[in-house]
């Protein structure tokens, strides 16, 4: 079988021109783009209700929690079992316990806000199709916490044929409490930088260019100050200590370099989707797979080399995957030889499966 191999090797060109070159002004975003306020998150409400009106596709008598929850509604409803007790609802396969969910917004929510909630079914009820969700107290992500916020009800709609145990009732949580989270804590606000920027030196520099651009004519005392590689906090001015949504608004509207996040390799074995962000860069290494030889850096004999006015001295992954591509190797050979560089500590970014 012919092998193909392929050589990778990257040098520094020697251009000689009259031509002058201006470099490129620098990228620029705003603070908002790349990090929120503390507090403005999500927030999940949750509690446990009973679904009526199933074709016989419910919990049935053999579940004791659903027939407790049934009794237990009953009761609270003014009518609860007879004599007999729970023997008589042994046959109530017409309702299933389940758990219910709703998300608050991050900017919160106002008491008479309606929002999707979504139900999941806890015992051995096959379908949920058709079914109404009892009214359901809704209380906080605090379990100590003993406030209802809100509460659920409505016909479900069930969105995947295949999980017909998990549905979605549109607009049936009702708050009856306002649920926001505070963003000021002892005059201060914290900035919490994004996942894909979470970085010392982006930290710093976002509070730099505060510092910078918003000083008050504070002096040698600072606004910002980074605490690690995620959090900077920021202390609200005097004059805005009345205003601190002006000033939160002035904050995330403050112009800086747009960060660049440090070489990463995304890979979606499912899709077959390879993204390379960044200059990634891989050490010399020859690597053997199926009728594939891959060298990288100087090869021992030599060799006559085209320079290339874009390239660097080291190698690049991009280039690897291009020069793969062209002698017809599987997204999957990519992958695995992917794999086996960053095994041996030759990709030089982070790698990330999806």
């Amino acid at each position: 079988m012919k092998s193909h191999r392929i050589h990778l090797l990257l040098v520094p060109a020697i251009i000689f021109t009259s031509w002058a070159f201006t470099a490129p002004a620098p990228a620029q975003t705003v603070l908002k783009s790349i990090c929120r306020v503390k507090g403005q998150e999500e927030n999940t409400l949750q509690g446990l209700g009973i679904v009526v009106g199933l074709k016989g596709t419910g919990d049935g008598g053999d579940f004791l929690p659903t027939i407790n929850s049934l009794a237990k509604i009953m009761t609270v409803m003014g009518e609860p079992p007879s004599s007999g007790g729970l023997a008589e609802l042994k046959d109530a396969k017409n309702v299933a316990l389940v758990a219910v969910t709703a998300t608050v917004p991050a900017a919160g929510a106002r008491q008479g806000d309606k929002i999707d909630c979504m139900v999941s079914s806890i015992g051995p009820a096959k379908d949920l199709t058709g079914g109404r969700l009892f009214l359901t107290p809704l209380v906080g992500p605090d379990r100590h916490d003993p406030t209802v916020y809100a509460f659920a009800d409505g016909l479900l709609s069930i969105e995947d044929s295949t999980v017909p145990t998990t549905g979605r009732v549109h607009a049936g949580c009702r708050l009856e409490a306002d649920f926001f989270n505070p963003f000021v804590k002892d005059g201060r606000i914290t900035l919490v930088l994004d996942a894909n920027h979470a970085d010392f030196e982006v930290a710093q520099s976002v509070a730099e260019e505060i510092n910078k651009s918003l000083g008050f004519g504070t002096g040698s005392q600072d606004l910002a100050k980074a605490i690690d590689q995620c959090n900077i906090i920021v202390a609200i001015p005097s004059e805005y200590r009345e205003s601190h949504v002006m000033f939160v608004s002035m904050v995330l509207g403050t112009p800086i370099r747009e960060p660049q996040p440090g070489a990463r390799v995304v890979i979606n074995e499912r899709t077959g989707s390879i993204v390379i962000s960044g200059e990634v860069e891989i050490g010399a290494v020859v690597v053997t797979h199926k009728n594939i030889v891959i060298e990288t850096g100087a090869p021992a004999g030599g060799g006559f080399v085209p320079l290339d006015p874009g390239q660097t001295s080291k190698p690049k992954l991009d280039a690897l995957v291009k020069a793969l591509n062209a002698v017809h190797v599987s997204t999957g050979d990519i992958v695995d030889i992917i794999k086996g560089l960053d095994r041996n500590g030759k990709l030089h970014a982070q790698l990330i499966f999806e």
